[in-house]
């Protein structure tokens, strides 16, 4: 019997799932049904997004929550296409001097020689997620926050049990909890982070999203909350005041795009990094990827197409109100920097990333469609693992360390300025493959975003592979320290063969791939797929 040739394309180690009611996917199980729980309760895909985020904010704490910043790309059943940006800037007196003479005064250093900390209450930029879910919520929600947030509280004070990969984080990021509430909200009586399996309250959180429910966001920004976050920040040495939380408003901008392989392809404007993503599918797409011969090509390509959009985004992004953006997304930019690509690497780029704490942050992303037509791309984080340290009182709020993402030279396009907005990483992702055909899609990890987004995609566009297939397939990542990192299933003969083509290649462990995870509407029909190097599923009904 002749062999389906559906099957002999299908290497992946699930399958993608197909829905006609919703679908959710997200990096953790108890996520993204509670997104689903929403979707049958009568909610919609912007419902199922918050509602998903929250309990995230509960079972991958070190990751995301209320203390950090959110974003979203959104096509509606309506068929508008739009963003959410829930991101704040930093304390009204950070300067650069100010910042200087802290740092030089805790480290005993010169001004001249302070650098922007990484953790700590200097890094501490207002929070924008209460406001962000809200007003996801409110503006194109059906359901109260208050059903929207049930799951959450329950898994906040009645417990969950912790997964693997979350068990694994929790430990490798415990040391960097700073104050003395953060280690007694986040650690076991014994100090330890819990094991696998180990069921865990967070009673303080449980209450603060309790707050959030019932009374919306106005007490973390002009409230008891917002007392209590600018207390801690100052107490330990920080900048934020509470008339720094009271002036931040959630925006919603225009998404920027591109078209790659005939299908539109939607990101974040700046601050945010989605021009880097555009930009390398431009230049790939100039370069000649849609020829592109042999299992080497096609990476060779899309390696040196980032190295080139990484050069110009970390020159160029910041906040657009302190600064112009060139347009970087043009096919006329991406193909004056197509010519710099040839058979072999290039050597030694100024992609302007090294030490930065961007490199590895930790993120989470969460996708949603339902039966209408919304498509949502929602993520969500405190930058590194637990942010800055330090959780705001007896809240159980954990503060992001965003503010780490500033330069403290005067000369830096992202420099540090009151009230201004770092560079962001965080970017979801939108993808519009033919009439009635939307897909939301995204790839967590720090510099790792628009990389992911780029093989995501070429995997789906280049190789027509399915959903499940295209997260599954073994990734690499260009490092700050100029090597080309790999997954060991690249295999060696792959590998020595870009080594060949002078790329200074090193296998690196699966975790440091990102997460990735789509969710699309076609016509009716609803299909997802989840990253398979996290604990993560996807949900349909």
């Amino acid at each position: 019997m002749d062999s389906d040739p559906n099957l002999d394309r299908f290497s992946s180690r699930r399958s993608t799932a197909y829905g006609s009611r919703g679908v959710v996917a997200t990096s953790q199980p108890l996520a993204a049904e509670a997104g689903l729980d929403v979707l049958r309760e009568g909610g919609n895909a912007f419902d199922a997004a918050v509602a998903t985020a929250a309990v995230l904010n509960v079972v991958e704490p070190m990751s995301t929550g209320l203390g950090g910043d959110a974003f979203a790309l959104f096509r509606t059943a309506d068929g508008d296409v739009g963003a959410m940006r829930a991101c704040g800037g930093a304390p009204a007196d950070a300067t650069i001097d100010t910042v200087r003479e802290r740092v030089a005064g805790r480290k005993g250093c010169t001004p001249e020689a302070a650098e922007m900390p990484e953790r700590g209450p200097l890094a501490v930029t207002v929070p924008g997620a209460p406001r962000g879910w809200e007003a996801t919520v409110e503006q194109f929600g059906r359901l109260s926050l208050d059903a929207v947030l049930a799951d959450a509280v329950r898994y906040a004070t009645e417990g969950f049990p912790v997964t693997e990969v979350i068990a694994s984080a929790w430990n490798l990021c415990a040391p960097e909890l700073r104050n003395d509430a953060a280690r007694e909200q986040y650690l076991l009586e014994d100090g330890t982070a819990p094991g696998v399996g180990e069921v865990v309250s967070l009673p303080e959180l449980g209450s603060t999203l309790s707050t959030l429910a019932t009374e919306g966001a106005d007490p973390f920004y002009e409230g008891a909350i917002a007392d209590e976050i600018a207390a801690t920040v100052r107490a330990a040495g920080g900048l934020l005041r509470q008339s720094d939380l009271a002036g931040f408003e959630v925006e919603f901008p225009e998404p920027v795009s591109t078209t790659y392989r005939g299908t539109e392809v939607y990101e974040l404007p700046p601050n945010n990094q989605g021009l880097i993503a555009l930009e390398a599918l431009n230049v790939a797409e100039a370069a000649g990827i849609a020829s592109a011969d042999g299992p080497v090509e096609r990476p060779h390509l899309l390696a040196e197409a980032m190295k080139l959009a990484f050069t110009d985004g970390h020159h160029y992004i910041t906040d657009p109100e302190y600064e112009s953006v060139p347009p970087l997304a043009s096919p006329d930019w991406a193909a004056e920097r197509a010519t710099e690509i040839g058979p072999t690497a290039i050597d030694d780029p100024d992609i302007g990333m090294l030490d930065s704490p961007a490199e590895d942050a930790d993120t989470v992303l969460l996708t949603v469609a339902d039966e209408a037509g919304n498509v949502v791309s929602f993520i969500n984080s405190l930058f590194q693992g637990f942010g800055s340290g330090l959780v705001a009182g007896d809240t159980g709020l954990t503060l992001q360390n965003r503010g780490a993402s500033f330069s403290l030279d005067d000369s830096h396009p992202n420099r540090l300025e009151p009230g201004k907005r770092p560079f962001h990483t965080l970017i979801p992702g939108l993808a519009n493959f033919g009439p009635d055909d939307w897909a939301a899609f995204g790839v967590m990890g720090g510099y790792m975003q628009p990389q992911g987004h780029v093989q995501v995609l070429s995997n789906l566009l280049d190789r027509d592979l399915p959903l499940q297939a295209a997260l599954d397939e073994p990734r690499w990542r260009y490092r700050e320290n100029g090597t080309l990192a790999v997954e060991a299933r690249f295999g060696e003969d792959l590998t020595s063969k870009l080594v060949r083509r002078g790329h200074d290649v090193a296998v690196d462990v699966p975790l440091q791939f990102g997460g990735a995870q789509i969710a699309r509407w076609n016509d009716g029909v609803l299909s997802g797929a989840t990253e398979p190097r996290k604990d993560g599923t996807v949900a349909v009904y």
